[in-house]
C-alpha cells in the first residue's frame, strides 16, 4: 500500500528524524504520536506528497485511494455544504456537474437543433447510467449522513460554506475525506473543534472503517477507542507499536526501562573496573591484571543515548486563600445573539472543591456561559452572584487577543501573573517548558501549546481560588494534557470547565453540567456515571432519548401485566441485581489491584529491586487485569441499564 524508506527530515540544524523504515499494512489502523514539534505533521505531510524529504522516498502503489484532510478552509465559500462533501468522489462530481448543466438546457431552447436535442438526451442517458455505476443516486444521502454525524443540522446543508465558522468549515472538510472513501486515511488532528458527541460518532466510524488510515491525535481515549497501531515518533526516530494507546504506553514505558538500567549497568561497571585500573596499574604484581582491565573498558560500549523529545510541564495550582462554601450562584441567566437563543434560564451553584465540566454540542452556549460568569459578556438577564473571599482565574478559548504585541514570554508572564520577583517568574516558565532562551521569545510568535502552557503559567502564579478553563487541552499534546489532569485532581480550589477529551472529562470532572437546546441538566456524578445513567446513545446526533422514557415505558408495561409476568419480572430483576453486584465487585477488585501495580511501577526503586521475570509478570497481570476491566465495564453498562428499565421503582 505505503512504504517509506530511509525517511529523514531535517530543518536547518534540526533533525527531526532519520532511518524511517515503515510499511503501512491494509486495514490497519494507525495513531501517530509524539510531542509537539517532534515532526508528526510534517511526516503526514510527506506521506501524502506534500512535502519532500531531506532523504530516503516513499512508494506507493499505482491506484491507491489517497484521502487528506483539507487545509484550505476558504476554497469552497461560493458552494452549497452538500455539494462540498460529494466532491470528495471527483469522479462522480464531475459525472453530477455535467448532468446538472445539459438539465439546465429546456427543451426545445432557441437556435437548438433536431440533432442537437437528440445528442444531449444521448448524454443524458449514458450520464444516468454513470450516475448509477458510481453510487450518485445515493450520495447525497450518504453526504447528509456524513455531515449529521459531524453535528452539521439538514438546516444548513444547502447553506454556502462562506456562511459557516471555522470549525464547522474543518467539519465539512472531514466529512468530503470520509465521502472519498479512500485506500489509505490521513488525519492531523480531526477532532479539533468536534464536540464530545461528534467526536465519539467520529469514533464509532473509524473503527468499522476498512481501509488504513493513519490519525495524529492528542486525544487519549480517541486512540484507544480508534487505532489497533501506535507509531510513535520520539528520539529521532519511529517505532510501530502493537495494540492501542495504553498498550504503546505499557512497552515504550518498559522498553525505555530497561533500556535505562542497561545503561546504569554498563556504566557502574566500566567505573568499577576504572577504580580497579586506577588503583592497581602502579604495583607491578597488578600490572597484568589492570591491563586486562583496561582493555575490557575500551571494548564496552554504552547503548546510543538520544534524548526523547517528550517533554513534562509541572502544572501545580495553588489558591492564595480559600473562597467561602458557596463560590459563586448562577441564577436565571438568558443570553441571545440576534433572534437565536443561546442560553435560557440557566441556574445552578458551585460548591467549593467541586470540579465541574460543562458539557453539549457545539453552539449550545458552553462558552458564552463561561464568558458570562467571569464577566466577560453580559447576560440579557439573570445574575451571577459571587461567594465570599471569590478570586476566580480563567483560561479562554482564544489565546489570540491574550497572547499579542512583542513582549517577550517573561515580561508577559510578569505581568499576567502579578509577580516581579525574578526567581518566582523564571520558577514558573520552567515549570511550564520555557527554559534558558526560551523564556526570550515573542508571546506573537509562540504556538498554540507553547501559549497554552504559558497561560497556565499565569494561572499558577495568581492563585485563584476558582479556575474557569474554556478548552484548556485544545493545544497540549498528551503528555501536557496528562500533566494538567494531574494538577487539576490535587488542586484544593474549584473547577469549571469546558473540554472536548472524554479523557480528561472524566478523570478530572466530578459533576456534569449539560447544557441542550432544551435547557441544563445538573448531573451530580462524573462523566462516565452520567453516561451509565443515560446510555451509550444519549449523546448521539439524532438525539437523546426522552429523559425517563424507559422508566416510564417499565411502569406502564408493569401496570398492565398479570401475576404470573409480575412473578417472571420480579425474577429478572433479581437476577439483575445479583449480575450487577458481581460486576462491581469485580470491577472494584480489579481496580484496586490495578492501582496497586501501577503505584509500583511509578516507583523507580522497583526496578532495582525486581528481577527481569518479576517485572515482565506484573506487566503481564496488569494486561489481564485491564482486559477484565474492558470486558467487565460494558457489561455492567448494559446490566445497570437493563436493571433500571426493569425496575421502574
Amino acid at each position: 500500500m505505503m512504504t517509506l524508506t530511509d525517511i529523514a527530515m531535517r530543518f536547518g540544524g534540526q533533525t527531526l528524524y532519520e532511518g524511517v523504515n515503515w510499511q503501512l499494512n491494509p486495514g490497519t489502523h494507525y495513531g501517530l504520536v509524539g510531542a509537539n514539534g517532534s515532526g508528526k505533521s510534517t511526516l503526514i505531510r510527506i506521506m501524502a506528497g506534500e512535502l519532500a524529504p531531506s532523504d530516503g522516498n516513499v512508494g506507493r502503489i499505482a491506484s491507491l485511494r489517497l484521502g487528506t484532510l483539507g487545509q484550505d478552509h476558504f476554497r469552497f465559500d461560493e458552494e452549497r455544504v452538500i455539494d462540498v462533501v460529494q466532491m470528495g468522489r471527483p469522479e462522480l462530481w464531475e459525472v453530477l456537474e455535467e448532468r446538472r448543466r445539459l438539465l439546465a438546457v429546456p427543451n426545445g431552447a432557441s437556435g437548438e437543433q433536431n440533432a442537437e436535442a437528440s445528442a444531449r438526451g444521448e448524454r443524458l442517458s449514458e450520464l444516468e447510467l454513470l450516475v448509477a455505476d458510481l453510487g450518485g443516486y445515493q450520495a447525497e444521502a450518504e453526504a447528509a449522513a456524513l455531515l449529521a454525524g459531524l453535528g452539521l443540522a439538514q438546516g444548513r446543508h444547502e447553506r454556502s460554506m462562506g456562511e459557516l465558522s471555522g470549525g464547522f468549515r474543518l467539519r465539512v472538510l472531514l466529512a468530503q475525506t470520509l465521502f472519498g472513501a479512500p485506500d489509505l486515511l490521513l488525519l492531523d488532528e480531526p477532532t479539533n473543534h468536534l464536540d464530545i458527541a461528534s467526536i465519539r460518532w467520529l469514533e464509532s466510524y473509524l473503527r468499522e472503517f476498512r481501509g488504513t488510515f493513519v490519525v495524529i491525535s492528542h486525544d487519549r481515549h480517541f486512540l484507544n477507542s480508534v487505532c489497533d497501531s501506535i507509531a510513535d515518533v520520539d528520539y529521532q526516530e519511529l517505532r510501530v507499536y502493537p495494540g492501542n494507546y495504553d498498550a504503546f504506553e505499557r512497552a515504550k514505558t518498559l522498553a525505555v526501562t530497561q533500556r535505562d538500567a542497561e545503561i546504569a549497568r554498563t556504566e557502574q561497571r566500566i567505573e568499577e573496573l576504572q577504580q580497579f585500573i586506577d588503583r592497581f596499574r602502579a604495583k607491578a604484581t597488578k600490572a597484568r591484571q589492570a591491563s586486562a582491565r583496561k582493555k575490557q573498558v575500551e571494548k564496552m560500549e554504552l547503548p546510543e543515548v538520544k534524548r526523547s523529545s517528550r517533554r513534562f510541564p509541572s502544572f501545580v495550582f495553588a489558591q492564595r486563600r480559600p473562597s467561602g462554601r458557596e463560590v459563586l450562584r448562577v441564577e436565571g441567566v438568558r443570553k441571545t445573539y440576534g433572534t437565536q437563543v443561546v442560553l435560557h434560564d440557566v441556574t445552578f451553584s458551585l460548591e467549593r472543591g467541586e470540579r465541574v465540566a460543562v458539557i453539549g454540542p457545539n453552539g449550545v452556549g458552553k462558552s458564552t456561559l463561561l464568558r458570562v460568569i467571569t464577566g466577560e459578556t453580559e447576560a440579557d438577564e439573570g445574575a451571577v452572584l459571587p461567594g465570599h473571599e471569590l478570586a476566580p482565574g480563567y483560561f479562554a478559548q482564544d489565546h489570540h487577543e491574550q497572547l499579542k504585541g512583542r513582549e517577550t514570554a517573561y515580561e508577559w508572564l510578569s505581568a499576567a501573573g502579578g509577580s516581579s520577583d525574578i526567581p518566582t517568574v523564571r520558577g514558573a516558565l520552567g515549570r511550564v517548558l520555557f527554559s534558558g532562551d526560551e523564556a526570550a521569545k515573542q508571546v506573537a510568535d509562540l504556538s498554540g501549546g507553547e501559549s497554552a502552557r504559558l497561560l497556565l503559567g499565569a494561572l499558577m502564579l495568581r492563585q485563584p481560588n476558582l479556575l474557569i478553563l474554556d478548552e484548556p487541552t485544545n493545544h497540549l499534546d498528551l503528555e501536557g494534557r496528562e500533566a494538567l489532569m494531574s494538577a487539576l485532581t490535587k488542586y484544593p480550589g474549584t473547577v469549571l470547565f469546558v473540554s472536548h477529551d472524554r479523557h480528561f472529562v472524566s478523570a478530572v470532572g466530578t459533576r456534569v453540567l449539560a447544557l441542550s437546546p432544551e435547557g441544563l441538566e445538573d448531573f451530580a456524578g462524573d462523566y462516565e456515571q452520567y453516561l451509565a445513567k443515560h446510555g451509550e446513545d444519549y449523546l448521539a446526533i439524532d438525539g437523546a432519548r426522552p429523559r425517563g422514557a424507559s422508566r416510564a415505558a417499565g411502569a406502564a408495561g408493569a401496570a398492565g401485566e398479570g401475576y404470573a409476568e409480575r412473578k417472571g419480572r420480579r425474577r429478572n430483576v433479581a437476577q439483575l441485581r445479583r449480575t450487577v453486584a458481581r460486576l462491581e465487585l469485580e470491577i472494584a477488585s480489579s481496580e484496586a489491584e490495578l492501582e496497586r501495580l501501577e503505584a509500583s511501577f511509578s516507583n523507580g526503586e522497583y526496578y532495582l529491586r525486581a528481577s527481569r521475570d518479576q517485572v515482565a509478570g506484573d506487566a503481564q497481570r496488569r494486561d489481564t487485569l485491564q482486559a477484565t476491566l474492558a470486558k467487565a465495564l460494558p457489561e455492567w453498562e448494559a446490566a445497570a441499564a437493563e436493571l433500571e428499565s426493569a425496575d421502574p421503582e
